[in-house]
């Protein structure tokens, strides 16, 4: 049973004594303070919490947690994430990945994981970049994007995250900004409370190396314009002065001007607990700059985890068995399963 704190927490007894070493600006830092927030008001004490991390920039993000922590292999976090999780239930696994790591090398592995819905969560920083390495394009990197692996100009299509998660069947899908702390807490609570994979998408940019990556959700005089706030059972209005708005006609989504006979009656509204991924899907692919993109929890539900699911068959195999783990070594090489 996950053990919880018997005297509050604070933002400090998640802040680890290591050095946080990170390029001046880095989006890292933000997201890093507002989990340092969040965490104290899930209940949960330290020694319950894990972090795991794979390979790049963001992957250092266990040593500044004082919280257990694995700085894995490049892509295998997920893995890694499900065995412990599977072994030992109780504990609140938090996988820390970027969009090279998570969705190049780590790709398959992820797409398992969510499928699966092991009871962990998934945070995937994307900068378009690997920065680690010094500039390299990366899956979600745009085409045409010069680096210095595409100096020609990239000619990948890039993938989108939350696409991906979807397509998976992924209980919880979420996306939020570094830039914008307020939203990226409450996304990190919805996904900490969540039972099951919750997988979160935080734009941000990499100062050194695609600083301009998310100018248009960032930029204060046009991001009000390019971001759609998901609100569960509020329809889809978004604009500096709230005046546009998203209606759909069949499964194509269009973007409205409200006012000249058009209200909010006729705009869709939003369901983040729809079963059918067509709907959250749709949404994923609302692409700069034909729409805004939207912000917030695009798919939330509930269904049965891995890892309750797998204790269960534990349990019931355990009482409705006796093993005899001696004689079974002291046995033929070959046995019966029964």
């Amino acid at each position: 049973m996950t053990q919880t704190v018997e005297s509050p927490l604070a933002r400090k007894d998640f802040v680890s004594d290591q050095e946080v070493r990170w390029c001046p600006g880095c989006g890292d830092y933000a997201i890093l303070a507002q989990m340092q927030k969040v965490l104290p008001e899930i209940g949960v004490a330290r020694e319950q919490i894990v972090f795991i991390s794979g390979i790049g920039c963001s992957s250092r993000f266990p040593y500044y947690m004082n919280t257990y922590g694995v700085h894995s292999i490049h892509g295998r976090a997920p893995t890694i994430a499900t065995g412990l999780k599977s072994v030992n239930p109780d504990l609140s696994v938090w996988v820390i990945t970027g969009d090279g790591d998570g969705l190049s090398i780590g790709g398959n592995h992820l797409i398992h994981c969510l499928r699966r819905n092991v009871d962990v969560k998934i945070i995937l920083f994307n900068n378009r970049i690997y920065g680690l390495t010094k500039g390299q394009y990366s899956p979600t990197s745009l085409g045409g994007h010069r680096t210095k692996t595409s100096p020609m100009g990239s000619i990948d299509y890039p993938l989108n995250p939350i696409s991906v998660a979807i397509g998976a069947e992924a209980t919880f899908v979420a996306r939020t900004q570094d830039t914008n702390t307020k939203h990226l807490q409450e996304v990190l609570r919805r996904a900490a409370a969540h039972k099951g994979t919750a997988f979160v998408e935080i734009f941000q940019n990499c100062v050194v190396y695609n600083p301009t990556a998310w100018d248009h959700t960032t930029k204060a005089d046009i991001r009000d314009d390019n971001i759609l706030y998901l609100e569960d059972g509020q329809p889809l209005i978004f604009g500096k002065d709230r005046d546009k708005g998203v209606r759909v006609n069949g499964m194509v989504p269009e973007v409205v001007q409200l006012g000249d006979g058009i209200d909010e009656a006729e705009l869709t509204v939003h369901r983040e607990d729809m079963d059918n991924t067509s709907y959250a899907y749709m949404l994923s692919r609302m692409l700069h700059p034909e729409f805004p993109q939207p912000f917030g929890i695009l798919r939330a539900v509930s269904r049965p985890s891995y890892t309750d699911m797998l204790v269960q068959q534990v349990d019931e195999a355990r009482a409705s068995q006796k093993a005899d783990l001696a004689g079974l070594l002291h046995s033929s090489d070959t046995w019966v399963v029964e």
